[in-house]
């Protein structure tokens, strides 16, 4: 005699909800919600960051290091992605924007970084190499000392309590134009 086996149940979005929204009142609550905002706000479209552009990876642009097979069989780690001191601190100022700013110390547990720290998180993943990094910070140094704002080091800058995370963008962004006229 055959055996006859029960048919498996009904997929989630076929079965009937408990509660369904129209008798909950929820979507009268969202049209009403959507009918009191202003009419470019009801109109759908495609998210347009408020800079001009799509928001992207703050490496964006460069190739990730690669490890070759004779990396791999040795065990080291990739040989690093060349990249100017322009780039350098562009990547930088970039890692920040991305990942946070903060003063008084080089990183936090929410990964927000300072100066250093973001100078440190770039050459960790692979872009540039310690010479990028010093030809950078002598960058940022001349940057300081031109505009009027002498400090020891650009963590000085970083940590005074009168210094913003726009201003340590402004920084990064006027030592990488000045890297990038020295062809540097």
């Amino acid at each position: 005699m055959p055996r006859t086996t029960a048919p498996p149940p009904p997929p989630l979005s076929a079965r009937p909800l408990p509660v369904r929204p129209e008798v909950s009142g929820l979507v009268a609550e969202i049209e009403a919600y959507l009918a009191s905002l202003p009419a470019p706000a009801r109109t759908p479209g495609p998210y347009v960051c408020p800079y001009g552009s799509t928001p992207r990876p703050w490496q964006a642009g460069h190739p990730e290091p690669r490890a070759t097979l004779l990396d791999r069989a040795l065990r080291r780690p990739a040989r690093p992605v060349p990249v100017s001191a322009a780039d350098h601190l562009r990547l930088a100022s970039r890692y920040i924007g991305a990942h946070g700013w903060l003063q008084g110390a080089m990183w936090d547990q929410a990964g927000r970084v300072c100066l250093l720290g973001a100078q440190a998180a770039v050459l960790a993943y692979g872009y540039g190499t310690p010479a990028t990094v010093r030809t950078g910070r002598v960058q940022l140094m001349e940057v300081l000392h031109g505009t009027g704002r002498p400090a020891r080091s650009p963590d000085e800058f970083n940590d005074r309590p009168g210094t913003r995370e726009g201003d340590i963008h402004l920084l990064l962004a006027r030592a990488a134009a000045r890297a990038a006229r020295l062809g540097l």
